[in-house]
């Protein structure tokens, strides 16, 4: 086998198609744009979602229109039943509730919801609590730390 003798299998590359070069070479005249319209003359670019000068579809749906908030702050969310794992006594933090599995990672501060009962004295330090979590851990006989 010599170097200057490879060639790729028959078949393996295929010329591109040269439109607009004339009947004989199979796509002249109009060039694959069809015949007259909008379309078929040069230099069209339509924007993304015309449709033709028709009232275009976005804009009869006012449920999708609006904006996103960039300055809402999304909470993890932890409810009182899981806070149930832990020993009486001990401190709580975010990084204990990762190590127990109960928050998959702290992107996002943590909120401490009402969600079922507490029944260990525990001292949960959190970002943010309910009122009625803030009460259910105090009655229990534990603290509440805001960080």
């Amino acid at each position: 086998m010599m170097e200057h003798r490879l060639a790729p299998p028959k078949g393996a590359r295929k010329r591109r198609k040269r439109i607009g070069r004339g009947d004989a070479a199979g796509q002249g005249s109009t060039a694959g744009r069809g015949m007259k319209g909008q379309k078929s003359r040069a230099g069209h670019s339509s924007q993304k979602g015309f449709e033709g000068g028709q009232l275009p579809l976005i804009k009869g749906l006012p449920m999708l229109r609006g904006f996103t908030n960039i300055f809402k702050v999304y909470y993890s969310l932890v409810g009182l039943d899981a806070l149930n794992g832990f020993d009486d006594g001990q401190r709580i933090t975010p990084e204990d509730l990762v190590d127990k599995q109960i928050l998959r990672n702290l992107k996002q501060p943590v909120k401490v919801v009402g969600n079922g009962e507490i029944t260990k004295a525990v001292t949960v330090a959190a970002h943010k609590f309910t009122r009625s979590a803030k009460e259910r851990i105090e009655a229990a006989g534990g603290r509440v730390e805001e960080l």
